[in-house]
């Protein structure tokens, strides 16, 4: 990531239920937007990722899964573990000003670096500090003098339920072979260099800035999709020049925020199949958008995949070659941003029973179900909507408390 780049694909965590209010600190560079535009890609370098040493030949990671994200945790001195969500669809790593403070590299915390402007996916900007870490260790991988961007991972940590330190940027792993094992729950890291191929749906990806882009078919058009581990979506699709069929209409789902602000995803069920290499998804549930189309964690979790930078490929593998069917999506009908104390609703599904019952944006829900909101983390509540028929929800009025009751439908069947 340039320091003079606009942002859009970066930090994107955003929740396949519509109950959630997800979190996007969507960071994207040199216009390579992150969920749609296709080919507005300026010729500018790709970062450098700092010194990198493996000091074994295979560094294998023990993952936590959480929703469609993979968190590895690393203790390199008193003060971890340090958990850090791992993002292939951001172009910078970002860190807390806490971690920064603690291991500043060559020229300080901040130093006199202008800051980089960072466009949300309402297209307002933020600036964020940047900054150079001394090190990150993951055991026999180290990377040092690591450039970063200062974030307050908070809001990221509430909406999963653990403590985030920071998000690990694609071209950290620029010098190693990197592999995301989602169903065997971990992360493997190995040298770069006279990598071998693998067994599997072997992709070549960009090479000019050494970005996880990839060809992706949707019947007999083929269109480029940023490979995102840091979204909890499956697609999101840009539909310029595609002209997909639905057999489920685009309706309005989650409101998901970002860095600057909110917006309210568009959401259905194409008609066709979709196609990453020789594995097909049959009639997917996308997310419309007006940027980079990109495959997120909804889809990658089917997988493992290999990205090997040094030679600009990316290798999807899972044993069986059937085609992947997806589930209806579930929803209460009211996004939240979350805090320890309460959650606030951040949006309402129209037509929804939350919204018949009078939910509205800015209310404050202290207790679903009965257990305070500081008990359920993104895990149980989402096995909660992929469960129940209706959820209670307690609201604050002033030092009052009154429940509502809403309905979990299939937003999209």
């Amino acid at each position: 990531m340039s320091v003079v780049a606009r942002t859009a694909a970066a930090v994107r965590v955003s929740s396949p239920v519509a109950g959630h209010r997800v979190l996007a600190a969507s960071l994207l560079v040199c216009g390579v937007v992150l969920s749609g535009c296709t080919a507005w890609l300026p010729k500018r370098a790709a970062p450098q990722p700092g010194r990198t040493t493996i000091s074994s030949p295979l560094v294998i990671l023990p993952a936590q899964s959480i929703g469609n994200f993979l968190l590895i945790e690393a203790k390199w001195d008193r003060f971890g573990p340090y958990r850090f969500l791992v993002d292939t669809g951001s172009s910078m790593t970002l860190v807390t000003p806490a971690l920064a403070r603690r291991y500043p590299g060559a020229g300080g915390i901040v130093g006199s670096a202008p800051r980089v402007r960072v466009t949300g996916a309402d297209g307002r900007v933020t600036e964020l500090p940047q900054s150079t870490l001394r090190r990150l260790e993951f055991g026999d991988a180290r990377f040092e003098e690591v450039p970063v961007l200062l974030y307050d991972c908070e809001p990221l940590s509430a909406h999963l339920g653990v403590r985030i330190d920071g998000v690990l940027g694609f071209p950290l792993f620029r010098e190693t072979l990197m592999t995301l094992d989602y169903p065997g729950k971990r992360i493997l890291l190995q040298p770069a260099k006279n990598a071998a191929l693998l067994p599997g749906s072997t992709i070549m990806m960009d090479s000019g800035r050494k970005t996880p882009l990839i060809p992706v078919r949707l019947g007999d058009r083929t269109f480029l999709a940023l490979i995102d581990s840091g979204s909890d979506m499956a697609f999101s699709l840009n539909p310029v020049g595609l002209e997909p069929e639905f057999v489920v209409s685009p309706r309005i789902g989650a409101t998901v925020g970002t860095l600057s602000g909110d917006r309210t995803q568009r959401i259905g069920r194409l008609g066709g199949s979709l196609a990453i290499g020789s594995y097909r998804f049959l009639q997917p549930v996308v997310e419309l958008s007006d940027e980079l189309s990109a495959i997120g964690g909804g889809v990658l979790r089917h997988f493992t995949v290999t990205f090997d930078q040094w030679n600009d490929r990316v290798t999807f593998y899972r044993e069986s070659r059937d085609p992947i069917a997806m589930g209806a999506r579930r929803s209460a009908g009211v996004s939240f941003s979350k805090t320890p104390a309460y959650w606030r609703v951040a949006g309402v599904v129209p037509a929804s029973s939350a919204e018949q019952a009078g939910v509205q944006p800015g209310d404050l829900v202290t207790r679903i179900n009965g257990d305070p909101v500081a008990r359920w983390d993104l895990m149980r509540y989402e096995q909660l909507v992929a469960d129940a028929s209706e959820i209670t929800l307690t609201f604050l009025n002033g030092t009052s408390e009154t429940e509502k009751r809403v309905a979990v439908f299939e937003l999209v069947p």
